[in-house]
């Protein structure tokens, strides 16, 4: 599908949909359960939500992943394929349960440093996510491991040094991508420098502008220059772009600069909006209208569906109220519609044939091959 017909399909489905549809299409959602709840399946059929993001609460076994991706899937209409997402970064953030194929830590692959290899593994990683239903990896992270003080980065970043970050970080989205998933990297503009968990409080960065452009924001750059299918904002205040909110929250950082001055055409998803940066410093509602004011796409709440209803009720109430905010509604679900309409989920049809991919000899190769070469102090 070419640009004008992604746009000319993406304003006709739009026409169809209610101003709540329209809402809708900016949430993802995370639940509690190892089942997809009654409410969500029918909050996904109404078309009031984009998607949903998994967590290993979610994912016992493979049985039930596949079980869950595959009722996501079935609750949505046809049209409104869904954002079907799990942080499958690698090393310490992977969400998936054996025999799911897991990269090993960023940090080992920045060592490694072999652009063909984190490809095919990204790949090989990509096929068996496709498998179990997946459409979207909130991978890679392209940090800058620029503080060794740094609670939440450390071995989730490639490297220290920024250019092989953006080399190691774009390989893993091309893999991603060729293996038929969404890529999305984080954490824009960059989470390496903070003393602080974003899970926990409100982190802030005092880099000069100069020093963000020669560290923090040199693979986010790359990563613009290559398209990259999405970026996940960071709930980070960077006193040199913008002091008096945090990325997230940024019309500065998102809409002016990356929009702008870059020229991102691609998803911007917010960072969970129920994190400690932002629960403990905003209210839920207002911060999810604050997030696509400032330019997001999609807004993660990942925890509870009851504060996924209530963002909706935010982003319908200002919607009627403000004109302007209406247009950044429409705009948001253009593009996350056209997202997921290009990249649906896939599930196998059976579970058997899910078991084949991820026990089949190919992808099993190129794992080994980053065993035997993995430094043994990573």
């Amino acid at each position: 599908m070419t640009a004008p017909e992604s746009t000319a399909f993406g304003s006709r489905l739009l026409s169809h949909l209610s101003l709540p549809q329209l809402c809708g299409q900016l949430i993802v959602v995370g639940f509690q359960s190892t089942d997809l709840p009654d409410e969500l399946a029918s909050d996904l059929a109404a078309g009031l939500r984009a998607g949903v993001i998994l967590f290993r609460r979610n994912t016992p076994t493979v049985a039930s992943t596949w079980m869950n991706c595959c009722r996501v899937l079935a609750a949505c209409d046809p049209q409104l394929a869904p954002l079907i997402a799990v942080d499958q970064e690698g090393g310490r953030v992977s969400r998936l349960p054996e025999p799911v194929r897991t990269l090993p830590s960023m940090r080992t692959l920045g060592c490694i440093d072999d652009v063909p290899l984190i490809e095919r593994a990204a790949e090989a990683v990509a096929t068996g996510l496709v498998a179990l239903g997946f459409n979207c990896n909130f991978a890679p992270v392209l940090d800058v491991d620029s503080n060794p003080l740094n609670p939440v980065i450390g071995d989730r970043s490639f490297s220290s040094e920024p250019h092989q970050v953006a080399r190691c970080g774009l390989a893993l989205s091309r893999g991603l991508n060729r293996g038929g998933v969404i890529a999305c990297g984080k954490h824009f503009p960059g989470h390496g420098d903070t003393l602080h968990d974003s899970h926990v409080q409100l982190p802030r960065v005092e880099r000069s502008l100069d020093e963000l452009q020669q560290t923090e924001l040199v693979p986010f750059r790359e990563a613009v220059a290559q398209s990259i299918d999405a970026l996940m904002t960071a709930h980070v205040v960077y006193s040199a772009l913008d002091p008096s909110a945090p990325a997230t929250l940024s019309r500065a950082i998102i809409t002016e600069l990356l929009r702008s001055q870059w020229g991102y055409q691609g998803l911007v998803i917010s960072d969970d909006l129920e994190m400690g940066a932002i629960g403990q410093n905003y209210n839920l509602q207002s911060s999810a209208v604050e997030a696509i004011r400032a330019g997001c796409d999609l807004v993660l709440v990942c925890h509870s569906t009851q504060a996924a209803s209530q963002v909706l009720d935010a982003l319908v109430n200002e919607a009627e109220c403000s004109p302007e905010f209406c247009d950044r509604v429409y705009e948001s679900a253009r593009r996350s519609l056209l997202a997921r309409t290009r990249c649906p989920p896939r599930p196998a049809a059976q579970l058997t044939e899910v078991e084949a991919v991820l026990l089949g000899t190919s992808g099993q190769q190129v794992f080994d091959e980053i065993r035997r070469r993995s430094p043994p102090d990573t």
